[in-house]
């Protein structure tokens, strides 16, 4: 790598580092709604308006004035209003009744994609719409994984144990 290069990835960790925590983010929220047994309705309540600030944020050097800074937050809180409305109604109780925890944050996972990529078409935040984008192309994977989760334990656990028994017979051989 040049020296230029490598002045510039500090730079550029920076400049993509809201987008990686806004994926991580969603992820997080999957895997605690998943396991932890219960409703996880603050986390969600709190992303969706970090959303909305990074989705803001993303797009405010693009608008020319004031008026335009004005649209774009009307916009973008009505926008993540909406969607903060939609996953405040997957709690409600007579939709817990019916979904169970991996279908909830499957389907919170598939609002809040559908929310990004919109939110980055209405800012003209290119970065925002690839973040929904991936975000949906997640929600197959994720459910992938929470069916074949025992399948991958029990894989898990399988490598686990020859990588033991292969320690332990390099440990006999050298003894």
């Amino acid at each position: 790598m040049s020296e230029a290069e490598t002045s510039r990835t500090p730079g550029l960790l920076r400049a993509e580092l809201p987008y990686a925590l806004m994926l991580a983010g969603a992820f997080i929220g999957v895997a605690l709604n998943n396991f932890s047994g219960g409703p996880t309705l603050l986390y969600w309540q709190l992303l969706a308006p970090a959303y909305a600030l990074v989705c803001i944020l993303a797009s405010w050097e693009q608008r020319d004035d004031s008026r335009d800074h004005m649209r774009l937050i009307r916009t973008q809180a009505i926008h993540w209003l909406a969607c903060f409305i939609a996953m405040r109604l997957l709690f409600l109780p007579q939709i817990r009744g019916v979904l169970n925890d991996n279908a909830t944050g499957l389907a919170l996972l598939i609002v809040l994609a559908l929310s990004t990529f919109l939110a980055g078409l209405h800012a003209n935040a290119w970065r925002i719409a690839v973040v929904g984008a991936l975000l949906a192309l997640s929600a197959p994977a994720a459910a992938w994984v929470e069916q074949s989760a025992l399948l991958l334990s029990l894989e898990a656990l399988v490598i686990l144990a020859i990588g033991a028994l292969f320690f332990w017979i390099r440990a006999k051989m050298r003894a």
